[in-house]
């Protein structure tokens, strides 16, 4: 049998397969790293219509994947989905909207709605965006933006001929048609704008779904725009009946630690990968995992122990190894992004190096702990990225200590003046130039007036916790790059 990596050898293979950049946005899927967890399956499924996902559970990981030949087929033969080897993929929306592409950026957009579309026309604005999609010629050859939603709404029997022309030319095919639609939040700076934008979009896709055999939209999104976009369209409960959640079970975390250190082209991933059984080969540098090592929870203890040691410290008091690094990075709603689980155990690693390297294991305890700190700073830029509403909210609760009443969560906030903060962001959303339509940080709060209703919707985003006396608490995930403490918890850094 093949020597064991080294605890060097082993920190060198951590350090390097999870060191490339963790965002999907500039570090797509794959053939090597590409990982399938078997509670995504029927997120991929070409007639599931709505795919709810929090920051960094994968949808737009997924979204690029799907668009990508190789990568579909991994995902054919990963999820024993045939179908997906005949689907034809287009993007109707994600960032980075321009005029070489077949929807609009969001400064656009902000345009569209405020100068030609109207408050009533949302609808026609989507029919716009399916027919460029799906290359009507009619409407591919206007040159702009304007032009195209006032050819849609004079021609609105165009959009039916468009559908089925497409649809006819899918089946004799034999193909499926997918439009994908993702980063919702990046459609409009005004939440309520942005909910009817959604709403919109959720009528068109279940439209095709209910009228065409062969069209499929596939939309992600997040859970909260989900819930709060209106669904007062005939047959809308059909649209939850056909969700799926993208979640990361703990088993599926270690599952893609796994893969990770399996999947790297190096001596070191050849040592680990001869530990664990028999690894399949598929493709060319691709290993699949034996099942009891991505599927098998106890298995997957006794390997990470392997790496970190039992305890999270000199015995079981300080906490399991294990249960301990994902529990605290965990969000309110009990969700780990598995960026930010890669990217805390990748600097453990490299703290470990730094300041342990003579101790047993390649990750220290001690190092884990720390890592947390750097996992939080990284979700909190993308807080601010996404939501930024809810950073600027929560940044004003800086230098305090949780748990807090909801009162004195208020009177900071009435003190900091949070409402005209939110007020002015989301005009120097809407009014800023550049080609994504403004600054990041996503549509707005519900309601930027109400206090008691933004805690209430920060407890559904999963940023605050709400405890059974009612005071309010806030994850590690979240709380140390707040500089905010807690008694008892991993402390900040001083």
């Amino acid at each position: 049998m093949t020597a064991a990596p080294t605890t060097d050898e082993y920190r060198t293979l951590i350090a390097r397969a999870l060191g490339a950049a963790l965002d999907a946005d500039t570090d797509g899927p794959d053939l090597r790293r590409l990982f399938t967890p078997s509670s995504h399956r029927l997120a991929l499924d070409p007639d599931v219509t709505v795919v709810r996902g929090a920051r960094g559970t994968g949808k737009t990981y997924w979204a690029k994947a799907l668009t990508d030949p190789e990568l579909r087929e991994v995902a054919a033969r990963s999820y024993m989905m045939p179908r997906l080897r005949r689907v034809r993929v287009t993007t109707g929306f994600r960032t980075g909207g321009n005029s070489e592409t077949p929807y609009p950026g969001k400064r656009k957009i902000a345009r569209l709605l405020r100068d030609v579309v109207g408050p009533e026309g949302y609808d026609i604005f989507w029919h716009a965006v399916v027919m460029m999609a799906l290359d009507v010629p009619e409407i591919a050859s206007i040159p702009d933006w304007p032009d195209r939603i006032r050819w849609a709404a004079a021609n609105e029997d165009a959009y039916d001929d468009a559908l089925g022309k497409a649809d006819r030319e899918a089946r004799d095919s034999g193909e499926t048609r997918v439009l994908l639609f993702d980063a919702l939040d990046h459609l409009h700076a005004d939440r309520t704008t942005a909910d009817r934008l959604v709403s919109a979009l959720f009528q068109v896709a279940l439209e095709l779904r209910l009228t065409t055999g062969a069209l499929r939209a596939k939309i992600f999104v997040r859970p909260d725009m989900y819930d709060s976009a209106p669904k007062t369209f005939p047959d809308a409960s059909k649209l939850g009946a056909n969700a799926a959640d993208l979640t990361w079970s703990r088993e599926n975390l270690y599952g893609l630690l796994f893969h990770r250190l399996g999947n790297h082209p190096s001596t070191e991933a050849e040592k680990f990968r001869a530990q664990y059984g028999k690894w399949e080969v598929q493709g060319e540098g691709r290993f699949i995992a034996p099942v009891d090592l991505i599927a098998d929870e106890k298995c997957q203890e006794q390997a990470f122990i392997s790496l970190a040691g039992p305890y999270m410290g000199t015995d079981r008091r300080k906490g399991h190894t294990f249960t301990w690094v994902p529990n605290h990075l965990q969000d309110g709603k009990g969700r780990v992004s598995p960026r930010t689980w890669l990217l805390a155990l990748r600097t453990a690693a490299d703290l470990t190096a730094a300041r342990y390297a003579m101790q047993p294991y390649p990750l220290h305890y001690e190092a884990l702990r720390e890592s947390l700190h750097e996992a939080s700073r990284v979700r909190v830029n993308e807080l601010k990225e996404d939501i930024g509403w809810a950073a600027a909210a929560i940044g004003q609760l800086e230098g305090e200590q949780v748990p807090m009443e909801p009162s004195h969560v208020r009177f900071l906030w009435e003190q900091g003046g949070l409402t005209g903060i939110l007020r002015d962001m989301a005009a120097a959303d809407e009014g800023a130039e550049g080609p994504e339509g403004g600054r990041e940080g996503g549509s707005g709060p519900r309601d930027a007036d109400d206090l008691f209703a933004l805690i209430e919707e920060l407890v559904d985003l999963g940023v605050l916790t709400k405890r059974t006396s009612g005071a309010l608490d806030l994850p590690d995930v979240y709380r140390l790059a707040f500089n905010i403490g807690r008694k008892g918890g991993v402390p900040r850094k001083s």
